[in-house]
């Protein structure tokens, strides 16, 4: 699902129009982004949290150069679902690749 579709989706069950929904799909997206940004994790009751993961600093290896690379620690964001969030995926049929 894209995020047109998933505002497409909520505007049809809500009945508000799709600016609106817009805007408040846009909104979220920049909160969390700023929030996180700051070092803060975001924790939605019953759906997830999304986190900042601590990556150490490590020398990994450039193959094509036939050298090796520092590279430092930094932060990458993550989600971590909810339980509730996880057993209503488990419930789903897995999707069948070709």
């Amino acid at each position: 699902m894209t995020k047109a579709e998933l505002i497409t989706e909520i505007a049809i069950s809500t009945g508000l129009d799709k600016t609106t929904i817009s805007m408040v799909v846009e909104k979220f997206m920049s909160n969390v982004k700023k929030t996180m940004s700051k070092g803060e994790n975001v924790y939605l009751r019953g759906f997830g949290t999304f986190l900042l993961k601590e990556r150490k600093d490590k020398v990994a290896r450039n193959i094509t150069a036939r050298s090796t690379v520092f590279v430092p620690g930094h932060s990458v964001p993550a989600f971590k679902p909810a339980a509730e969030f996880k057993e209503a995926v488990e419930k789903t049929k897995p999707i069948k690749k070709d």
